[in-house]
């Protein structure tokens, strides 16, 4: 049992060390990947906010986005 158990903690190490190394030398593609997840979230957010406002027609979404020229 003890032999066991000494294996599960050398392999728990061995994969959080595996882990590190893959996180460390694919830095950028992790960045990369959490934001487009932080993205994702945020335009969920707002659409499930914009289901509970009031309807704006195209014409004043265009009015205003002129506006900010």
């Amino acid at each position: 049992m003890a032999e066991m158990n000494l294996d599960e903690i050398k392999l728990k190490e061995l994969l959080k060390t595996a882990i590190i190394e893959v996180l460390q030398e694919q830095k950028e593609m992790f960045s990369d990947l959490l934001t487009q997840i932080m993205e994702d979230i945020a335009l969920e957010r707002a659409i499930k906010e914009g289901e509970n406002t009031e309807a704006v027609s195209r014409e004043a979404i265009f009015k205003v986005l002129d506006s900010q020229e």
